[in-house]
């Protein structure tokens, strides 16, 4: 499976990877939100931006809306997102070419570590019908892990 985004950028996704995006998708949009940060977490130090400037500029607008509400709103956005809620967060997201959609992510997940946007508890605790999926996550390599990622971000937004 192909994708272009609506800025021309183009991915692919293996059947392995539609397969693992789809069991994702499945879960409840907390638990989604905590497997990419726990996500975030394992590959951080493998990324490299690369974006275009213009992804990172229509990421940045998005990302410093979501950082400067209080931290449930911030919450609640992200949720929007995930969820496909008729939001003006999700929609705006919506609208983002797929490497905007990817650096959003990347940004949150800075922000997170850093403490400027809302935190995963220190306490929360995967549910259990994830460990299957984690292992088989964290058994892809890093490019894998990439187009995953991607792949999912991509189905986020206003339906």
């Amino acid at each position: 499976m192909t994708f272009t985004s609506d800025s021309g950028t183009t991915f692919t996704s293996d059947s392995e990877t539609r397969e693992s995006v789809q069991q994702f998708l499945r879960f409840d949009p907390d638990t989604q939100l905590a497997l990419l940060w726990f996500g975030y977490l394992d590959i951080k130090d493998q990324l490299i931006p690369a974006n275009q400037t213009s992804a990172q500029d229509t990421a940045a607008a998005l990302y410093d809306t979501i950082v400067a509400l209080p931290k449930e709103q911030q919450l609640q956005a992200q949720r929007d997102i995930v969820s496909g809620a008729d939001s003006e967060y999700s929609r705006t997201y919506t609208a983002l070419s797929s490497s905007a959609k990817l650096d959003v992510w990347l940004r949150l997940g800075r922000a997170m570590e850093e403490g400027s946007a809302i935190q995963v508890p220190s306490d929360y605790q995967l549910p259990a019908e994830t460990n299957d999926f984690v292992n088989k996550i964290q058994g892809l390599d890093f490019e894998k892990r990439i187009d995953f990622t991607r792949s999912v971000v991509f189905e986020y937004g206003a339906k």
